[in-house]
C-alpha cells in the first residue's frame, strides 16, 4: 500500500507546542485518506520548536496531493498550537511543502494548500476554488473595519488586543517585549519620576539634562553638547527623527513678512533675500497644521500651550542648513514677532525650542502615527480580507504586516486613548492629537507615499545642492531595491498587464484600501484599480517601503528588511529573487557603513540592517 511521509514543524514561540489530540488527512486528485491520529496527550510530540515525522499509509494512491486537513481536539484545557509547516514525501519520492504559520486554537478543521503561489485564474478544480473562496469569507468575518474617530483611516474592529484574531496577536515573547520595552522606556526617561515636569514649567535647562542623563552613546552625547547651536538645529530637519517637513522655499509667504534688513547678517553670498530664494538657498518648515489645535486641558491645574511656527532656513557656504528667522504663529502682527539669530541668545534659543516642540507633535502624531502606523494597518486589514494565503501578493506582503494591527490596538488601549500616556505627557493630549490626524488626512496622498516623488515635490532631490540629506540618499537606494524585488516577483506570476487587470483578488485589495483606508476620497490619489505591471510594482513598493523603511526612519527597528524566517514562498524563482534582494540590501549597508566612518553624526536609520520588516513597535 502507498505510504506518505509527513513532517510537521511546530513554532519556537513560548507555549507554541500542544498536548492535544492532532489528526491529519490528505486529499488528492484521485481520492482522500482516512483521518490519521498523529499525536495524543503525553506522547511528547509537537513540542515547542519540534519537527516530527510520521508515515501515513493509504489503501490506494491519492494522486496529486492538493489539500492537507489538520484537526486538533482538546484533551483537558485549551492548548493553542503554532503550526509552522507540513511537508509530504509522496510514494514517488516527490516533496510537497504546505506552509501554515498560524495558531490552531480551537477544534475546527484547518485546511492547507501546498506552498506554490497561485492567482485566481490558476485554480482549475472546483475544490481549490471553493477552498480559496471559503478562506476569504472566513477572514472577512474576522477582520472587520471600524471607525475609531471620525475622519481617521478605518482600523480593526477590536476593543482590545485580546479581541484580535489569534494569528495577529503578539505571541507571548513579543507581548512580554512590549511590556518590558514600555517599562524600560519609562525607566530610561525617568518619566514616572519626572511626570510632574511634563505638566508644569521647567525652572532651567538642567531639568532637560536630568531627563536624559541615563541615555548614553556617542551620538546622544554629541547632541547634548551641541543642541543649542544653529547647525545642529538645521541638521535635524535633514537627518533627525522627522526629516520629512523641510522643503525648498520658492517664495517667501506673505504670512512671514521677513525683510532683507532682518536676515542680511545671516546671508553669506552678497545676494538679496529674493536672489537667495531664486538660487535655491532658502528652505522653509511650516507647522500650519497645529494652528487652531486645542492644547491639553486634562489637568485643570496646568495650562499648556501649542505654537504653529514658521521657520526659515538658509544653506550657507559650508552647505549647512541653518535657521535665519522664526515666527511662532501663523498670523503676522505686533504680538507675533519674527525672531532672529541676532536677537538676545535666550530669546533665539527659546524660539528654536518652540519650533522643536512643534516638530515633536507633528512627528509623533502625523509622521509616525498616521503616515506609518495607521496607514500600515489599512494595508494589513485589506490584505487579510482580500488576499488568500495562496496568493503571491499575500506571500510577498505578509512579513511586512507582522504585529502591525496588534501594536496599533495596544496603542489605542494604552497610549493614545483617553487618559493614556499622550494625555499625561503631551501638549496635544486630551483630543489635540485627534484633531491633528483629522487635519492631516487631506495631505495623506498616494504620491506623498511615493518616496522619490515626495522628495522631488519638496524640491529636495538635488544631491549637488543639498549634499548632506542622508535620509533622501539612503531612502532612494532602499526604495529602488524594494521596487526591483517587487518587479521580479510580479514578472514571475503576472505574464502581462492583462493578467493584472483580471486578478479580481488584487483589485478587491486595492479597492478596500481606497474605500476604507482613504475613505473614498478621490483627491487622495490612491488608485481604485491597477491595470499594469509597472503600476503594481510601484503600488507594492509604496506598501513595503511605508511599513518598513519609512517607519524605521522615524522610529526604531527590531526585525530586519529582507529577512524572511517564515517561508511562505516555496518556488525557486522567488527564492532567487529574495537572494538578489538581500544582495542589493547588503550593498546598500556597505555603502552607508563606509560613508558613516569617522562621522560625528552618522546616519543609519535607513541602513537595511536596521530597518524592521514591519510596523511592530
Amino acid at each position: 500500500m502507498p505510504s506518505y511521509t509527513v513532517t510537521v514543524a511546530t513554532g519556537s514561540q513560548w507555549f507554541a507546542g500542544t498536548d492535544d489530540y492532532v489528526y491529519l488527512s490528505l486529499e488528492g486528485t484521485a481520492g482522500c485518506s482516512e483521518r490519521h491520529l498523529l499525536d495524543k496527550p503525553f506522547y511528547n510530540d509537537f513540542e515547542r520548536g519540534a519537527v516530527d515525522s510520521y508515515d501515513v499509509t493509504v489503501e490506494e494512491d491519492l494522486g496529486e496531493i492538493q489539500l492537507i486537513k489538520i484537526e486538533k481536539r482538546k484533551y483537558w484545557y485549551q492548548d493553542d498550537w503554532y503550526l509552522k509547516y507540513i511537508t509530504v514525501k509522496t510514494p514517488m519520492g516527490d516533496y510537497l511543502e504546505f506552509p501554515c504559520y498560524r495558531w490552531i486554537t480551537d477544534e475546527k478543521e484547518i485546511v492547507l494548500r501546498d506552498g506554490r503561489a497561485k492567482l485566481p485564474r490558476d485554480d482549475k478544480t472546483q475544490i481549490l476554488k471553493q477552498h480559496r473562496r471559503k478562506e476569504l469569507e472566513t477572514r472577512q468575518k474576522m477582520y472587520r473595519w471600524k471607525e475609531w474617530h471620525p475622519g481617521f483611516p478605518l482600523s480593526i474592529d477590536a476593543h482590545s488586543h485580546s479581541d484580535l484574531p489569534r494569528d495577529i496577536q503578539f505571541d507571548n515573547e513579543k507581548g512580554v517585549d512590549f511590556i518590558l520595552n514600555y517599562s524600560k522606556a519609562m525607566e530610561n526617561l525617568y518619566v514616572n519620576r519626572f511626570m510632574h515636569m511634563f505638566q508644569s514649567s521647567w525652572s532651567d535647562f538642567a531639568d532637560f539634562e536630568r531627563i536624559f542623563v541615563r541615555i548614553s552613546n556617542t551620538i546622544s552625547e554629541y547632541v547634548m553638547q551641541h543642541w543649542k547651536e544653529d547647525f545642529m538645529f538645521g541638521y535635524q530637519f535633514l537627518n533627525g527623527c522627522n526629516p520629512v517637513l523641510i522643503r525648498r522655499c520658492t517664495e517667501i509667504p506673505k504670512k512671514l513678512p521677513v525683510t532683507m534688513d532682518m536676515v542680511e547678517c545671516s546671508l553669506e553670498r552678497n545676494l538679496t533675500l529674493e536672489e537667495e530664494v531664486k538660487q535655491g538657498n532658502i528652505f522653509i518648515v511650516d507647522y500650519e497644521l497645529l494652528d487652531g489645535v486645542d492644547a491639553n486641558k486634562t489637568d485643570p491645574c496646568t495650562i499648556q500651550y501649542l505654537a504653529a511656527p514658521i521657520c526659515l532656513l538658509y544653506k550657507n557656504l559650508e552647505n549647512k542648513i541653518v535657521p535665519i528667522a522664526i515666527q511662532l504663529g501663523q498670523k503676522p502682527g505686533p504680538d507675533n514677532p519674527i525672531f532672529l539669530p541676532s536677537d538676545a541668545s535666550y530669546d533665539w534659543l527659546l524660539a528654536k525650542i518652540w519650533v522643536r516642540s512643534s516638530d515633536f507633535h507633528i512627528h509623533q502624531t502625523v509622521t509616525h502615527l498616521l503616515r506609518t502606523h495607521l496607514v500600515s494597518e489599512v494595508f494589513s486589514i485589506a490584505m487579510f480580507r482580500q488576499l488568500p494565503a495562496v496568493h503571491p501578493l499575500f506571500k510577498l506582503l505578509v512579513p511586512h504586516m507582522r504585529f502591525t494591527i496588534a501594536i496599533n490596538t495596544k496603542a489605542r488601549e494604552q497610549l493614545i486613548c483617553e487618559c493614556g500616556l499622550f494625555d499625561k505627557a503631551n501638549a496635544t493630549g486630551g483630543g489635540g492629537h485627534v484633531q491633528m490626524v483629522q487635519k492631516a488626512m487631506k495631505d495623506l496622498t498616494y504620491s506623498s507615499l511615493c518616496f522619490p516623488e515626495e522628495i522631488k515635490a519638496k524640491g529636495m532631490d538635488s544631491k549637488e545642492d543639498i549634499p548632506y540629506y542622508y535620509y533622501r540618499d539612503d531612502g532612494i537606494k532602499v526604495w529602488e531595491a524594494i521596487k526591483s524585488f517587487a518587479e521580479d516577483v510580479i514578472h514571475i506570476y503576472y505574464e502581462s498587464d492583462e493578467v493584472v487587470c483580471e486578478d479580481v483578488e488584487l483589485q478587491a485589495f486595492v479597492k478596500d484600501i481606497y474605500v476604507y483606508g482613504m475613505r473614498g476620497v478621490k483627491a487622495s490619489g490612491f488608485p481604485k484599480i491597477i491595470r499594469t505591471r509597472e503600476k503594481l510594482a510601484e503600488y507594492l513598493t509604496v506598501i513595503i517601503f511605508t511599513t518598513s523603511a519609512q517607519h524605521a526612519a522615524v522610529n526604531f527597528g527590531q526585525l530586519f528588511l529582507g529577512m524572511y524566517p517564515d517561508e511562505h514562498f516555496v518556488e525557486k524563482p522567488v527564492k532567487e529573487a529574495m537572494a538578489k534582494f538581500r544582495k542589493n540590501l547588503d550593498e546598500i549597508v556597505n555603502t552607508i557603513t563606509e560613508r558613516n566612518k569617522n562621522k560625528k553624526l552618522p546616519y543609519y536609520y535607513l541602513s537595511p540592517d536596521r530597518i524592521p520588516n514591519s510596523v511592530a513597535v
